[in-house]
């Protein structure tokens, strides 16, 4: 079964109708394994269908988030970014200066994973983990920084 069927039969098993503003969204987000924003969706489906508004995106994002069947993660300063499930997990290793999102294998966490649950019984969404530092390209210009 496709992603995109996937995401209409499960909508519906929960419930939930397809309307054709949720079958273009769900449409412009299942042929893409990468991240995405709303504001991408909103460009492609805004192609086939100008009635179609920001507003009608963003929920349908946000069920698709509730419901499991998307990620989402938030990159610091309004950036946020979506995924479906076929993305798999990751890590993403956000530097606080520049901006620069690199992608990290899920299992770096899964150590912290385990100690989180063992000491706090909390369990870690290690789908799309989000961790904010410095790059080594902007370390790099710290230490150039510093010995000047």
């Amino acid at each position: 079964m496709t992603l995109r069927e996937t995401l209409f039969t499960t909508l519906r098993e929960r419930g939930y109708r397809i309307t054709p503003q949720r079958e273009l969204i769900i449409n412009a987000i299942s042929p893409t394994s990468s991240h995405f924003t709303a504001e991408m969706v909103f460009k492609e489906v805004h192609r086939q269908a100008k009635a179609i508004n920001l507003a009608t995106i963003y929920r349908t994002l946000d069920l698709l988030v509730e419901e499991g069947l998307v990620s989402r993660s938030d990159f610091g300063q309004g950036q946020i970014i979506y995924a479906t499930e076929e993305h798999g997990p990751h890590i993403h290793l956000v530097c606080r200066q520049c901006g620069q999102v690199t992608d990290a294998e899920a299992a770096h966490a899964d150590s912290l994973r385990a100690s989180l649950w063992k000491d706090h019984h909390f369990q870690l969404d290690r789908n799309h983990l989000t961790l904010f530092g410095v790059c080594s390209q902007c370390q790099q210009g710290e230490a150039s920084h510093e010995s000047a």
